[in-house]
C-alpha cells in the first residue's frame, strides 16, 4: 500500500493538470487553424518564402507540400550529420557515417527521433540545436497540420477537395503554439535543474581516482520541445533517465504533462473545428480510457512482479532510476509509448515481460492513446470512420460520420491506412529475423530476443523512437531497415489521411436521420475503443504471443 499511494497520487495530479490545461489550449489550437488573420511575423515568413497565405490547397497539393518540405529537411539534416566535423560548435565530433546520417535525418524529420548513437559522444552543439531541435519543432507542426486538414475536410462542404494551406498551418503551429509553450517550459526546466549551457566536455575526477567526461550543452531548450512535440530524442544516450535531462520527480512529472498536453488538446480542438464540442470530447474520452488502461496494466506489471524478488523489493527496480521509482517509471513508459514520444526514463529492455508487452501494444495501437501531436487525432478519426462503417453494415444503412457519407472510395482509403503500418511493421520484423545481420544485434535469445526485434521495428514503424536497449542497432543493416520503416510508417498514412480529407471536403453533409449513429455518446466511445483493440488484436496477437506472452508464461 505504501508504494501504491504515491503512484495514485502522481496520476491524480497529472490528471488535474491536464483537465485544467487541455480545454483552453484546445480552443487556442482551433483558433490557430481557423482564424483568417495572419500575425505580422507570419506575414514576414510568407514574404521570404514567396507564399500566398490566403491560397487554399487541394489535398494533392497539400500532400506534395508535406512531402517536399520533409524531403528538404532530410537532405539538410543528412548534410549536417555528414559534414559535422567541418562546422562550428562541433566539439571536435566526427561526421556521421552515411547509414547513420540517413537514419538520423529520417528519424527526426518523421517525428520518430530513434537514436542509434550516444548523443553526448557523437553530436556537437550545432547538430543538436540547428539540426535536431529545429526538426523537433517542424516535424511536430507537420503532424498537427495534417490533423487540422482532416478536421477541415470533415467540416467543409463542396470545397472541391481543398483542405487548407500546409505552409500556413506549419508556420502557425510553430509560432502560435510550439514556440511559446516550449520557451516557458524550457525556463521552468532550467530553474528545476535541467542543464542549459554551451560548455565543452569537462573532465571530472571520480572517487576511485579515474576521470569521467561530463558533457553540458543546450539541454533544457531541447528537452522542452522534445516532450511537447512528442519527439523523444534525448541530448544524452540514456535520455530522460540522465540527471542533466530529468533531475527530479518534479521535472519527470512536467515531462509527462508536456508529452500528453497537445495530443489531448488536439482532440478538444477537433470539436471546435467541426462545430460540435461533443465530438471532440468523445474522441478525447477514448484516448483517455485507453491510456488509463495502459498505465494501470504497466504499473501493475512493474510493481507486482512477476517473481519473488520484485515483490520483496517493492517492484521490478532493475533498469530504473531511484529518483523516480517503479511507479514514476511505469507512468512515463505508458505515456511515452501511448504517444509517439519515445523518450524513456527507464530502460524498457528491463521491463517485466508483461510490462514490455503493454508498451509494445500501446505503440501497435497506432499510438492513439492519445498518440503524437496531430497523428494521434487523425489516427483516431480514421478508426472512428471504421466504427461507423461497421455499425452501418449492421443496420443496413449507408454509414456516415459528421454527415459525410462513407462510400467505396472512402473505405478503400481507410482500409489502406489501417493496413499500411502493420504491413511495414510485420515485413520489417520478417526481414530482421531472417537476415544474419539482423540477428547479429541481439543481446538475448528466445522470446525476449524476438521482443527486442519486434519492439525496435514497432517503434520505428509507428514513429515512436523508444527501444529495448539490448538490441545493437548502430549497424548499416539496422540503420537502413529502420530508416525505411520510419519513412513509410510516417508518410504512407499521411498521404492516405489527406486523400480522405479531400474526399470529405467535396461532399455536402447529409442531415442526421433515424438510423444515424450518434458519435458523441458513451455508446460510441465504447464502440470506438473496442474497434481499436480488436483491429490491433487481430493483427498483432500472434507476434505478441511468441514474444512477451510466452516469456511471461515461462
Amino acid at each position: 500500500m505504501s508504494e501504491l499511494l504515491p503512484a495514485l497520487g502522481q496520476i491524480l495530479l497529472l490528471v488535474l493538470l491536464l483537465v485544467a490545461a487541455v480545454p483552453p489550449l484546445g480552443r487556442h489550437l482551433a483558433h490557430t487553424y481557423s482564424s483568417p488573420a495572419h500575425w505580422r511575423v507570419e506575414r514576414g515568413t510568407y514574404r521570404v518564402l514567396r507564399l500566398d497565405p490566403d491560397a487554399d490547397q487541394t489535398w494533392r497539393v497539400y500532400a506534395l507540400s508535406v512531402l517536399g518540405f520533409s524531403l528538404v529537411g532530410i537532405v539538410a539534416l543528412y548534410a549536417l550529420g555528414r559534414l559535422q566535423e567541418l562546422l562550428p560548435l562541433s566539439l571536435g565530433r566526427a561526421g556521421l557515417p552515411a547509414d547513420g546520417a540517413w537514419n538520423t535525418a529520417v528519424s527526426f524529420v518523421t517525428n520518430t527521433n530513434w537514436q542509434w548513437y550516444s548523443g553526448e559522444v557523437a553530436l556537437g552543439h550545432l547538430m543538436q540545436m540547428s539540426g535536431l531541435t529545429v526538426q523537433n519543432f517542424v516535424s511536430a507542426a507537420t503532424g498537427m497540420a495534417v490533423a487540422a486538414a482532416l478536421a477541415r475536410g470533415l467540416a467543409r462542404s463542396r470545397a472541391e477537395g481543398r483542405v487548407g494551406n500546409f505552409f500556413v498551418d506549419l508556420v502557425r503551429g510553430v509560432v502560435r503554439v510550439l514556440l511559446p509553450i516550449a520557451a516557458v517550459s524550457a525556463v521552468l526546466m532550467a530553474l528545476a535543474g535541467v542543464v542549459q549551457n554551451f560548455l565543452a566536455p569537462v573532465a571530472m575526477r571520480t572517487l576511485d581516482g579515474g576521470t569521467q567526461m561530463l558533457t553540458g550543452g543546450p539541454v533544457a531548450s531541447q528537452e522542452a520541445i522534445k516532450q511537447l512535440g512528442t519527439n523523444g530524442g534525448g541530448f544524452f544516450n540514456v535520455n530522460s533517465a540522465h540527471p542533466f535531462e530529468n533531475p527530479t520527480p518534479l521535472t519527470n512529472l512536467l515531462a509527462i504533462f508536456l508529452l500528453l498536453l497537445i495530443p489531448f488538446a488536439m482532440a478538444w480542438a477537433f470539436g471546435h473545428l467541426v462545430g460540435d464540442r461533443r465530438q471532440g470530447a468523445a474522441v478525447l474520452a477514448v484516448m483517455a480510457v485507453l491510456l488509463l488502461v495502459g498505465v494501470g496494466l504497466l504499473t501493475w506489471a512493474e510493481m507486482a512482479g512477476p517473481g519473488t524478488a520484485p515483490q520483496l523489493a517493492g517492484g521490478a527496480l532493475e533498469g530504473k532510476e531511484t529518483r523516480f521509482g517503479t511507479a514514476g517509471s511505469a507512468l512515463f513508459a505508458a505515456a511515452t509509448t501511448g504517444t509517439s514520444t519515445g523518450a524513456v526514463n527507464a530502460m524498457h529492455d528491463s521491463l517485466t515481460a508483461p510490462g514490455g508487452g503493454v508498451a509494445m501494444l500501446l505503440m501497435q495501437l497506432g499510438e492513439i492513446a492519445p498518440g503524437g501531436v496531430g497523428s494521434g487525432l487523425y489516427g483516431m478519426l480514421v478508426l472512428a470512420v471504421v466504427t461507423v462503417f461497421l455499425c452501418g453494415l449492421m443496420v443496413g444503412r449507408t454509414p456516415e460520420y459528421l454527415g459525410k457519407k462513407i462510400g467505396q472510395r472512402e473505405i478503400v482509403l481507410v482500409a489502406g491506412y489501417v493496413l499500411a503500418t502493420p504491413l511495414v511493421l510485420l515485413t520489417g520484423v520478417a526481414v530482421a529475423v531472417t537476415a544474419p545481420a539482423g540477428l547479429a544485434g541481439l543481446q538475448e535469445t528466445g522470446p525476449h530476443g524476438l521482443s527486442e526485434i519486434v519492439y525496435a521495428v514497432t517503434s520505428a514503424s509507428n514513429n515512436n523512437g523508444s527501444a529495448f536497449g539490448g538490441l545493437t542497432t548502430g549497424t548499416p543493416f539496422w540503420n537502413t531497415l529502420l530508416g525505411l520503416c520510419m519513412l513509410l510508417g510516417r508518410f504512407l498514412p499521411i498521404v492516405l489521411v489527406l486523400a480522405l480529407a479531400g474526399r470529405f471536403a467535396t461532399q455536402q453533409p447529409a442531415p442526421p436521420g433515424a438510423g444515424t449513429l450518434p458519435t458523441h455518446r458513451p455508446l460510441f466511445v465504447v464502440l470506438l475503443a473496442g474497434v481499436a483493440l480488436v483491429l490491433v488484436g487481430l493483427t498483432y496477437v500472434p507476434v505478441l504471443t511468441l514474444g512477451p506472452i510466452v516469456e511471461s508464461l515461462a
